[in-house]
């Protein structure tokens, strides 16, 4: 059983989404022209690129059509992660044992059962809202997002994943991260570029790739991953080290913050300039970490939330540190650890009542992680703090993003929110 609750962690805990960089420079005038060209032009985009077609795992719905009467603040949104920001990758993943395509998951959700691993939003789809984005970002395994409907972002994540490769390979099918970036360079990138032929006068700025200056350097490129990489990994009894022991965790968090740099660097390089990076949730205290180890009442396993927070601290100074490396790049780190440690910690002051149990059944096939199919739930989601045995219900993820995207608190959102980003 042991082998099976941190095999199934591995879809939960992928809280650090990140941050975002202006563009060094803004684009001169002929790059105003050239964004015009590139919004009324025959390719589309933009700010008037119209909102894709209503479609099973990322249509839009009528809250997305009030949003598009407001300019978006951002081209596009590009997300790399784990479950925490899948919108329904691993539902096109036949081998994937990491799903959330069937109720009750999305029963508060327009669409229904899309593969969000919530009872209604993920913290995409709320941070979206507050971006005024047209519509749902769709997942990058859809075939239908392809050409237009890949031009207001792209979900590119995968529940299970983690920042090492072989994260998640106990839990079936799953899409790296190092496979999602090449997803969003092999197939997104050369996509975007034949729908916004950015030029002008029929000719590239001098100088400058206009593409990337005024089209993705005023994209947001989120990521939330790293805590599969400890529960899946690290915190793994099953796990088998080879000839070697287990590696101090000290030395472990910085093979992981070095792999997870090594992504962002690529990223850069690709023409991602703003980052919204989030820290790793404290999954020290879901239901399912409590529960293997017969934690009653409020408390949380301490060891592993220690893990988590020396992981988000190391991942706050890289971000400090970032400019060496990618000079023009600007970051926005959300602490969603610290923003659900204070909800556990003071439930009443948010309106919440239940910290401790999921909202859902477990099923016991997932080893305490997942909803049972067709299960029992709690009448009123907006009371508790986790949906199923890991991930937190829309309320929650509702919080995250209204902190990481106004909070002036360096507590909450570092060393800028995602609203100034967004602006930059």
């Amino acid at each position: 059983m042991a082998k099976g609750v941190f095999l199934l962690m591995t879809m939960s805990f992928f809280s650090m989404l990140l941050m975002s960089l202006p563009l060094h420079g803004q684009c001169s005038k002929a790059a105003t022209v050239a964004v015009a060209s590139c919004r009324h032009g025959g390719g589309g985009g933009g700010g008037g690129a119209a909102p894709a077609p209503a479609r099973r795992s990322g249509a839009t719905n009528g809250g997305a059509r009030n949003r598009h009467r407001r300019r978006a603040q951002v081209e596009a949104v590009f997300v790399f992660g784990s479950s925490l920001v899948d919108n329904g990758n691993n539902n096109f993943l036949n081998g994937s044992g990491v799903r959330a395509d069937y109720l009750p998951y999305g029963v508060d959700f327009p669409l229904g059962s899309s593969g969000r691993f919530s009872n209604g939003r993920n913290v995409i789809d709320a941070l979206g809202e507050l971006l005024r984005l047209p519509g749902l970002v769709p997942p990058f395994a859809d075939p239908a997002t392809r050409g237009r409907a890949a031009l207001r972002g792209v979900d590119f994540a995968s529940g299970g994943s983690g920042i090492l490769d072989h994260t998640g390979e106990l839990s079936g099918e799953v899409v790296s991260l190092s496979q999602q970036i090449t997803n969003f360079e092999a197939v997104t990138l050369p996509d975007l570029r034949a729908q916004l032929p950015i030029t002008t006068n029929n000719h590239k700025m001098k100088g400058q790739d206009s593409f990337q200056q005024c089209y993705l350097s005023k994209c947001l490129f989120i990521i939330g991953t790293g805590g599969n990489d400890y529960l899946l990994n690290y915190f793994n009894p099953s796990k088998n080290w080879g000839s070697s022991t287990r590696p101090p965790l000290s030395g472990y968090t910085r093979s992981l913050i070095t792999k997870l740099s090594g992504h962002l660097q690529r990223l850069y390089a690709l023409g991602a300039r703003k980052f919204v990076i989030f820290s790793i949730q404290p999954i020290g205290c879901a239901p399912v970490v409590r529960a293997f180890l017969n934690v009653t009442g409020g408390g949380c396993i301490e060891p592993v939330n220690n893990a988590v927070a020396l992981f988000n601290s190391e991942l706050r100074l890289l971000v400090d540190g970032a400019r060496s490396t990618m000079p023009a790049a600007r970051f926005a780190y959300i602490d969603s650890y610290r923003i659900i440690k204070d909800t556990l910690d003071h439930p009443a002051k948010h309106g919440l009542k239940e910290t401790g149990r999921a909202c859902c059944e477990m099923s016991r096939g997932s080893s305490g992680v997942l909803c049972e199919k067709e299960g029992p739930i709690c009448r009123d989601r907006t009371e508790y703090v986790f949906f199923d045995g890991l991930h937190p219900t829309d309320a929650v993820n509702a919080r995250i993003a209204r902190k990481g995207y106004g909070s002036r608190s360096p507590d909450h959102a570092y060393p800028i929110n995602v609203k100034t980003l967004a602006m930059l």
